[in-house]
C-alpha cells in the first residue's frame, strides 16, 4: 500500500516540478498541483485504507480491557496490585538521593 503512495507522491511531484519550470508556470501553481493532485487526495486515500486496521487495534484495546476488569491493558500486565487509594503512586526514588524538601 505504501509503495503506490510513494508512487503517486513521486508522479505528483514531477508533475509540480514540471508546472514549476514550464514558461508558463509558477512556484504558485505548482504547489497547488502538489497539494490538489497529490497530498490531498493521498491523505483520504491512506485514511480510508488504514479504517480496517485502526477498528480491529480498537477491538483489540476493548477486548483486553474486558478480560482485565476495566484495567488498561498495560497496567493489568503489571504483577504488583497499585495502591487502594485514589491518589496515584509516587514515583520511587533512585538510591542515595534524598528527596528535596521545601523550607517552611
Amino acid at each position: 500500500m505504501y509503495l503506490v503512495a510513494i508512487a503517486w507522491l513521486y508522479v505528483t511531484v514531477m508533475m509540480a516540478v514540471a508546472e514549476a519550470a514550464a514558461p508558463g508556470g509558477s512556484w504558485l501553481g505548482a504547489f497547488f498541483t502538489f497539494a490538489l493532485y497529490g497530498v490531498l487526495p493521498l491523505s483520504i486515500v491512506l485514511y480510508i485504507l488504514g479504517t480496517p486496521g485502526r477498528k480491529r487495534r480498537l477491538r483489540a484495546i476493548r477486548q483486553a480491557q474486558a478480560l482485565h476488569g476495566g484495567a488498561a491493558p498495560e497496567a493489568a500486565s503489571v504483577p504488583v496490585a497499585p495502591d487502594a487509594g485514589s491518589q496515584a503512586a509516587a514515583a520511587a526514588e533512585p538510591p542515595g538521593i534524598a528527596p528535596v524538601r521545601e523550607k517552611p
